[in-house]
Order: C-alpha cells, then structure tokens, then sequence
C-alpha cells in the first residue's frame, strides 16, 4: 500500500480479482501468497464434481443464461462477427475448455511486443510454471478419430505435423487417489476413465480445473470466493475515498455488484479495495471498462479500449457419419491430436460425451464463402439442389457420437473491435457486440478448413458440416477471443503496459484473454496462464519479506522464475497522465 494514503481510507481487501478464470486464478494464488487480503469475485456459480450434468442436453445446468434462469457453465454470445462459446462458474473457462495447454510456435513467442518481453527466452520460464500447475502431460491414448485425423493430414503432404495433444487432465493410479500434483498441498485425485465429457463439465474429478489447483491453493492461504456475483461498475477513489472519474486511482476504487441468480439482481453491494486485477475474460474485463468509459466514470482509458481483438481465427466443421456404421467417436477425451495442413493452420478432433448433441442443433450444410453469390443465397440452392444431404446436416440426433468435429486455428493476422451499442436483438440496454476494426476482418470462411473436411469426410463416408451462424450470418464459432485490452508500450498503441497495468491508471492491472496481442494458432488457456504468473511476479509483497512458497515449489524452482523478493519493474512510470477526451 503507497505510504501517502490516508489512514481514515479503509478497505474491505487489498486486492479484489474480478473473475476466476486462468488470470484471476493466477492472481489469486499469487496475491495470497504475497501477504494480500484477496477476494475473487465470479459472476457463475460454485460447482462440485457431481454437480455437473450427464449430458448438455440438461440445458438449465449447462447453459449461463440467467434472464432465463439457466445457470450452468457454458455461455453463448451471438455478435455481428463471431458466435463465442465460454465459460461460467469458480474456476471460469477451464469448467467447460477442452484441458488442452499448447505452448505456441516461436514465431509467436518471437513477435515484435513478446520480444519486447524478452521473447521465447524469458518467456519459456513462466510456461513451465504454467504446465506445472496446469499439471500438463501428454495424451496417452489415440483413438479413431486420430488416426482418420492423421490419414488426412497425409493426402496434404502434412503427416509428419501428427502429435498428441498436452493436457491438464490426471490420468493416473485408481489405488492412489492422493493429490498428485502439489506434494499433498492439494486435493484428492481420481483418474480419468475417456468418457469425453470434459466440456460438459468432468464428472469425475480428473480435469484439471482452476479449483483444483490454483484456486484450491489461494483458498488455502485466505483468499475469499464470492460466487453468482457480477461487478456493475468500477470507479477509482480520491484521497477523501470519494469515488470519482478524474482520479488515478491512487487511492484505490469502488466495486459495485449485482447477484446473477437472486431476484432483481439484490443483493446489491459494494467494495473497496486499494488494488483491483480484471480477470473476466474479454466479454467481462472489456465489458466492464467500455461502460465505464462510455458512462465517463473511467477518463483515463486508452482510446485503443475494445480494439484488435481476435477470434484465433477460428472456425468449428463437424463431419458426420450414418447412425447405421455403428461407431462411436465420443470415447477419448476432449481433443487428442492435431495437425498442420499449412504453416498457419492447425486443426484439432474435438469430441463431446456420447447423448451430448446440443451443438447439433447448430450444424448445418457447409457453404464455401466467395463468388458472385452470397452464402445465404448458396444455403438455400443447397437445399433445393441436394434435399438429402441437407436434411441429414441438420439432425442433432447422435451428433457427439457419430462426428468428427474439427477445430481450426490460424496465426494470420486478423481482427475486430468491441463497442457497446443498442442491438435489434435486445433494444433495451446496451450489450457488447463486434465492428470493423482497421486491420483484416476476421474470415468468414477458410478455404484449407473446408478443403480438410470435405476430404476427411470422403475417407470415412461422411458429410461435412458447418453450422447456421457461419452460413447464414457470415459468423463463425470460435470459443478463443482474445485482445481488446492490448499489452503495448504506450496508450496510444494499447490499453495495458509490459507488466499489465492499465494506462493512465494506478493500482489496476488486466490478467485474461484480453490481454493478449496477436492469434496464438493454439488454444490460449496456458498463454494466459503464463503471462499471468509473469504479471504477478512484479507485484510486491504486502509486507516486503520473501514469498512464502510451498515445498513443491521451491523443489520445482519456481522461486527461481517467480523471484524470492518482489522484481525490480520493467516499465517506466510515467511523469503524465493522459485523458480521454469526452
């Protein structure tokens, strides 16, 4: 706490997290660690194991959809250029994320800002870290869909890109059920039995979900967890701990907060805390600070706030075989392999448990984008032309169980910008949606994805699919976006600095998604994981004596990487302050 705050400032906790994804649990276990008063707040609910539901077609448990009180763990959001998937509950994305933990190329680790960083050298270290606590191993079982996976990838003169995914699941002994992973700092285990329920939500304590690890460790050492809450406004205090829109937040901010399930939003409360870290992902962390922004509660804000955010450039095509072939591809876990058909293109067999079809509802025929014509106009010749294929394209019935479903990521560079407007969809209130940024626009279809669907789905006597929001809205799915709170070396390039603290501001830092600059081509999950313990690491401690690490810590070396002593800030503090103009 900075020496020159009033004594009369009281707070309810040093540092409040707001989310308990992958950067706010990070941050949780690491504040903890230093000494802090922590309180993580999630908008999702607290779940248990056997909580979870036996398939997604329990929609109330699997579903965040609170005005229609489904309170589950996957959240759907339709914007003008993407439909996204992600997570809800203590814990955040890694509920419902496929468990796998990519590190990327070095051509990534390697771009001008994470050279900035020191690049591929200095960053390796927090990876490790990272795949510890993660507990990252190797897939150890292949099943059909690899193998079909890897004949494809052949016929593109790519099958020697075939590796087995790394992944945070624990697949060990059934006779020794102790926790594995933390020296026994953390919980009992129980090993994974390949039902490929891991994105409905693992039933049977093998994932390696936030709460079973970081946040499991930051409970432990007193760090609190406000579950089915949401903060609604976020404003920086003076020095008469007034909130107020032109202060730095020297002083430190108040949190006001809804409830996501009672009645109403009640109960509503407030906080105060002298530090805040946004770990809400890029709907809630760019969310939260375009309102205040846009409400002037916020000055300060970079105008880059909302800009270059990036959907991975990703695209979801199943391909689906005949109920009559009796096969069964939900066995395994979530995604097993991948390959590379080109230098930008990776592609992953994702699967979900068998009776889990919900997403089938979506798929729909494939339609290639360019042409005189629009892929509207396409939909429909296609229904006319080939009546048969486009009714099996869209039935739902036994989706998890007969389909390949292929994910597709890319490393080019393409992007759009978040903004808070009124839309036709829900008139009644401003919502995030997307818009044209100045870069490329996100695809609306890529060629070598459908080029690999349509030739695995010739080898195994499938159709190939895409979905109707890809279709008919130019909107493909992607459950990785990423950006909009940029990390930069100065507000007019981005909205956070090299260490992850927002400009213009004191005492307020970004740790998720939307810090991140460019499309990994990868799942992002250990990227934020990293760059968060990075973050963390230049936090110093509440009473500036060493971090208390754990014994599976010091073993590991992480207090060699994380640092004994707070490190010595990369960042030059800046002699001014720079306003938005209203």
């Amino acid at each position: 706490m900075s020496p020159s705050i009033p004594k009369e400032l009281n707070y309810d906790y040093d540092f409040i997290i707001v989310g308990s994804g992958f950067g706010g649990s990070v941050s949780a276990y690491r504040l903890s660690q230093k000494g802090y008063k922590v309180l993580v707040i999630e908008s999702g609910k607290r779940w248990k194991s056997t909580d979870f539901p036996k398939t997604n077609w329990s929609v109330r448990k699997y579903l965040w959809m609170p005005k229609l009180g489904f309170y589950g763990i996957q959240r759907i959001n339709l914007l003008n250029d993407f439909l996204l998937v992600s997570g809800s509950g203590v814990g955040g994305g890694s509920l419902v994320y496929a468990c796998t933990l990519y590190v990327p190329s070095t051509k990534v680790l390697n771009s001008p800002l994470y050279s900035q960083m020191g690049g591929e050298k200095a960053l390796l270290p927090y990876y490790d870290v990272a795949k510890h606590m993660l507990g990252v191993t190797e897939n150890p079982q292949l099943w059909e869909p690899d193998q079909i996976l890897l004949e494809t990838a052949k016929t593109f003169g790519k099958g020697d890109t075939f590796r087995r995914t790394p992944v945070g699941i624990y697949f060990g002994n059934k006779k020794d059920p102790k926790d594995p992973f933390f020296g026994g700092d953390g919980p009992d285990r129980d090993p994974c039995n390949f039902c490929g329920g891991c994105m409905v939500g693992c039933r049977h304590n093998a994932k390696n979900t936030l709460d079973k690890n970081y946040l499991f460790l930051a409970e432990k050492l007193g760090a609190v967890i406000l579950p089915e809450t949401k903060v609604t406004s976020l404003i920086p205090l003076n020095e008469k701990g007034v909130p107020d829109p032109e202060a730095s937040g020297e002083f430190g901010y108040e949190l006001e907060t809804n409830s996501t399930t009672g009645w109403f939003g009640y109960p509503k409360r407030k906080f105060r805390s002298n530090q805040v870290v946004l770990s809400a992902g890029v709907m809630g962390t760019v969310g939260l600070l375009l309102k205040m922004q846009q409400e002037n509660k916020m000055i300060r804000l970079s105008n880059k706030l909302g800009d270059t955010v990036r959907t991975n450039s990703e695209t979801v095509l199943p391909v689906t075989v005949s109920e009559s072939k009796g096969i069964d591809y939900s066995r395994g876990i979530a995604i097993t392999s991948s390959v590379h058909p080109d230098e930008n293109t990776h592609i992953e067999p994702v699967r979900y448990s068998k009776g889990s079809d919900v997403f089938g509802i979506l798929a729909s025929v494939m339609i290639d984008g360019g042409g005189k014509f629009p892929r509207p106009l396409k939909f429909f010749w296609t229904m006319l032309r080939h009546p048969i294929y486009f009714l099996k394209a869209h039935n739902p019935v036994g989706f998890a169980k007969n389909s390949i479903i292929l994910l597709v990521m890319q490393t080019v560079d393409n992007s759009v910008r978040l903004v808070r407007k009124r839309r036709f969809i829900w008139p009644f209130q401003r919502t995030i949606t997307s818009a044209l940024s100045t870069g490329e626009p996100t695809p609306t279809y890529i060629p070598i994805a459908n080029a690999f669907a349509r030739k695995l789905a010739e080898i195994v006597g499938g159709i190939p699919r895409s979905s109707f929001n890809d279709t008919l809205l130019n909107a493909p799915v992607t459950g990785h976006i990423m950006g909009g709170c940029i990390v930069a070396d100065s507000p007019e390039r981005g909205v956070i600095d090299m260490e992850n603290k927002v400009f213009g501001y004191e005492n307020l830092r970004v740790c998720d998604a939307s810090m991140l600059t460019v499309n990994l081509g990868v799942n992002p999950s250990l990227t934020i994981t990293a760059l968060s313990e990075r973050a963390m690491s230049f936090v110093p401690t509440k009473d500036k004596t060493a971090i208390q690490y754990l014994s599976f810590e010091t073993k590991k070396g992480f207090d060699k990487i994380l640092g004994t002593f707070p490190k010595k800030s990369q960042v030059k503090k800046s002699t001014s302050v720079r306003k938005r103009v209203s």
